[in-house]
């Protein structure tokens, strides 16, 4: 039996969750959907976890999508730009000091 393709909104979904696991905060989709702020900007992750993430989304999409490796990045540059988390960078704080 062939599995149904999965839809733009179950990716969504998926991705968002795995975002807030790997960033290690207690928050789902279905806490933050449907919300027109900025809501991104209430949670943060680290630049290695958003290395992660990214990673992640890569080989999700060529899994899902069957994307290139480019392709895939790029799509995942894009969903990031989108619905990423802020990302803790000190280092820049610090030189704005």
């Amino acid at each position: 039996m062939k599995s149904k393709r999965l839809t733009d909104d179950d990716i969504i979904k998926e991705l968002i969750n795995v975002m807030f696991l790997i960033a290690g905060h207690d928050v789902t989709f279905e806490e933050i959907k449907g919300r027109k702020d900025q809501w991104y900007y209430e949670w943060t992750m680290t630049p290695e976890q958003e290395e992660k993430w990214m990673e992640h989304m890569v080989k999700y999409f060529r899994k899902h999508r069957t994307m290139t490796i480019r392709h895939a990045k790029t799509s995942a540059s894009m969903f990031n730009l989108m619905y990423g988390l802020k990302v803790n960078r000190p280092e820049l704080e610090q030189e704005n000091d």
